[in-house]
Order: C-alpha cells, then structure tokens, then sequence
C-alpha cells in the first residue's frame, strides 16, 4: 500500500523519528511462485505484480505463464483462498493434464513458504519505506522481489522456516 509500514527503528536519544505521508489508499497485488527443481533441488522465484485485487483470471494465467517457463508438469501446493480454488477447478475441468494439487492446511500460514517472501519485502526491505506514488511502489516491489531470485540461501530459509526440507 502507499501507507507506510511503520516498524521499530533506532534514533538519537531525543529525536523520534517521524514519518510524513499522505492518506492515499492505492496498492499493489503480487502472486508468486516458489518452486523446487525435482531432480537437482535448484529453487527459483517468479512473480507477478497487479495494480488491482487478483482474481481467478490472475490466477489461472500466473499457472499457464509459469508452466510454459517451466515446460514441465507441476505440483501446486497452495493454501485455501476461494480465488486459489476457483482457478484450480477452472484449470482442472479444462483438462489440463499438467498440473497436480496439493492443498496446505487451513489457516496455516506458517506452512507456505511464499508467506516469508512476503514478509521479507513487506517487514524487512520496504519497512518504514513512503513511496511517492504507485509506480514508484511498483519498481521497488519489483526490485525487491527481484533480488531474492538471485539469493538461494534466502529461498532455502523460507522452506526451512515452513519446516519443509529440501
């Protein structure tokens, strides 16, 4: 969101930091992906970011778009969202034969791993951060997500912390 996430910081004794922001309610919606090559355990990360809410369109698309990069089948493990189930069932009735499911428990956040992505932009590298507008929040979410693709050992952490070995 344009709002800041405001977390604890460390001043100056005397000196609270404040932050100036106006009230603009606009925000950006990401989905991704963290997969797990079968053979060789090779991890990667492919998102997407929309200027509005992700729908089952979204969804199904985001699947399809990573199918093709991927050009293998796929197990899709995925938590309980309505939006999830709806684009799976639209992808299985439509005969794909691509694409397996695997369903998380309810209510159980700590168990997907893409849930520490999230928490690693949102509470770590865009803490206390005021974008001017939403493009510029765009591109810092981008670049954000963007850069742990390249870093494996922070990928591993987020499976390890779902206790999910690898």
């Amino acid at each position: 969101m344009l709002q800041p996430l405001v977390r604890r910081t460390w001043a100056p004794r005397g000196r609270t930091p404040t932050q100036k922001s106006w009230d603009r309610h606009d925000r950006l919606s990401v989905i991704s992906a963290l997969t797990v090559a079968p053979g060789r355990r090779r991890l990667g990360l492919y998102f997407q970011v929309h200027r509005h809410n992700i729908r089952t369109e979204q969804v199904v698309e985001f699947l399809r778009s990573l199918h093709r990069r991927l050009r293998r089948s796929i197990i899709v493990v995925m938590d309980r969202w309505s939006v999830h189930r709806a684009a799976l069932r639209h992808l299985l009735e439509a005969g794909t034969r691509w694409l397996a499911v695997e369903w998380l428990p309810a209510y159980a956040p700590e168990l997907n791993p893409t849930e520490q992505v999230w928490n690693h932009t949102k509470y770590g590298d865009l803490a206390n951060y005021i974008p001017e507008d939403i493009d510029t929040l765009c591109r810092e979410v981008e670049r954000s997500i963007g850069a742990k693709r390249s870093c494996r050992g922070l990928l591993r952490s987020f499976f390890n912390h779902a206790e999910l070995h690898l």
